[in-house]
């Protein structure tokens, strides 16, 4: 399966996300992550780094911006917020069956956003980490579920 994580600039969620994901060493998921309004070639912000780095997850990230070719190569695409998945879905048909908020796909009964650490401190940082933490163990759990049910 591919994952696509998004968010605005792709410097804080999506990227602490998919090093999350990927330090899972799940060979049947693919991940990348971009941002909706992403300058291309920045680095992942001081802090997500700084609270990657204490959990011990590897990271290296060049920041990017949705492309076609990345709708187009997810199987699934989770959003940061309700706004990117309305913005994603508005500007590609391709995306519109495949494009949750990452809370509404693996907790659809709690409030829809990821909370933004963007210019704060560490601790605000390490907070959004560790619910980024929580939601793709929830994630995890809901694919092997699926993956059972078929």
């Amino acid at each position: 399966m591919n994952i696509y994580f998004v968010c605005t600039g792709n410097t804080c969620r999506s990227p602490m996300a998919e090093a999350i994901l990927k330090a899972k060493q799940r060979s049947d998921i693919a991940v990348r992550s971009a941002g909706i309004y992403a300058l291309e070639g920045g680095e992942m912000s001081e802090n997500a780094q700084c609270a990657l780095n204490d959990e011990n997850i590897p990271h290296n990230h060049i920041s990017r911006q949705v492309t076609i070719e990345d709708i187009e190569w997810a199987d699934l695409i989770l959003t940061m917020t309700t706004a990117h998945k309305e913005l994603l879905i508005r500007s590609s048909e391709m995306a519109a069956q495949k494009t949750y908020t990452l809370k509404e796909y693996v907790t659809p009964y709690t409030a829809p956003d990821v909370s933004d650490p963007f210019g704060r401190d560490l601790n605000t940082y390490k907070q959004t980490f560790y619910e980024l933490q929580h939601l793709i163990e929830e994630l995890l759990q809901k694919q092997e579920g699926d993956t059972n049910s078929e």
